[in-house]
């Protein structure tokens, strides 16, 4: 205690976008990559630029799949304002706002314009979070405790459970059913790729289908949240207003990928299968098909006798 106060406040930070759980995952895809590289000089002929170009696509969709999961820019907004830094003060600041949700919270970021005002430096950026097993009302408390700003605290509000703008359930089930499908969509490209090792690619196509079904699906489940309308967040002169991020839009792109690459093998299957095989490196030599020897050796002690 300092004169009957806590100078000081432990807090966990998340960042607005990414956060280390994010570059873990990222990591890891990357170190795959990375050891496929270094293999593919052993491979030979054009079979080369095919092993290259799924591996590398089939990587980037696995690592879309599980980085969206832990991403805090599904919608986001931004607004600049001149808007009061505590409670009861009088004392007015020129700040970005900005707003960020994703699958698991909300995160608050402020930011002056410049940084350093009122001899303080005004860099803020709050995590809410909602997940399942979160408290988000806790998590609102414990910032009104530690004397938060009040431009973070009355964004925060607006998606608190107490809150006359009621989205705080819509968003928490909406990201909820959103992240299981993602988790299913995973699931499901694991077995397209364990089926592309094997001589049934058309079910390998049919499985990629279903991982971009589920993916839109995840989507759908997320824009639920649009069928309630979004409470003004009126700051200062301005209104914040949020829209779909990066995460929605990149998921979106991966998901159409997955569609198109799985008509794509679905169609060369049943219209020029030799093709197929030879982009996923399965096609057999005609010697081995028909079990021809390459060579025949001849006794012609046999030949002699007419045997």
């Amino acid at each position: 205690l300092f004169d009957g106060i806590y100078p000081f406040y432990p807090q966990q930070r998340k960042a607005a976008v990414f956060d280390i759980s994010t570059i873990i995952v990222i990591v890891v895809f990357l170190t795959l990559a990375c050891s496929f590289l270094l293999i593919i000089p052993g491979i030979r002929g054009r079979a080369r630029l095919y092993w290259t170009l799924r591996v590398l696509l089939s990587l980037f969709v696995g690592v879309v799949i599980v980085v969206v999961q832990f991403t805090g820019d599904w919608e986001t907004g931004w607004v600049q304002a001149n808007t009061s830094y505590k409670s009861f003060s009088p004392v007015q600041v020129k700040a970005d706002i900005g707003l960020h949700i994703g699958l698991a919270g909300v995160n608050v970021t402020l930011r002056g314009n410049p940084v350093h005002q009122i001899n303080e430096t005004i860099n803020y950026n709050e995590h809410f979070p909602w997940s399942f097993g979160a408290d988000y009302d806790r998590s609102y408390s414990e910032g009104l405790e530690k004397g938060l700003p009040s431009p973070i605290l009355y964004v925060a509000e607006k998606f608190s459970r107490q809150s006359p703008c009621a989205v705080h359930g819509q968003y928490r089930i909406a990201g909820h059913y959103a992240s299981a499908m993602l988790w299913v969509a995973f699931c499901t490209w694991i077995i397209s790729n364990i089926l592309f090792s094997m001589p049934v690619l058309v079910y390998g196509g049919y499985m990629l289908l279903v991982t971009g079904a589920f993916m839109i699906f995840a989507l759908l489940s997320f824009s639920t949240v649009r069928n309630s309308p979004m409470c003004l967040i009126q700051i200062g002169t301005g209104t914040l207003h949020v829209a779909y991020g990066g995460s929605f839009w990149l998921m979106l792109a991966t998901g159409l990928l997955c569609f198109v690459a799985g008509i794509a093998i679905v169609a060369m299957h049943h219209l020029n299968l030799d093709l197929l095989k030879a982009f996923f490196d399965l096609r057999e030599d005609k010697a081995e098909e028909y079990q021809e020897m390459p060579e025949v050796f001849i006794n012609p002690h046999f030949v002699n006798k007419g045997l």
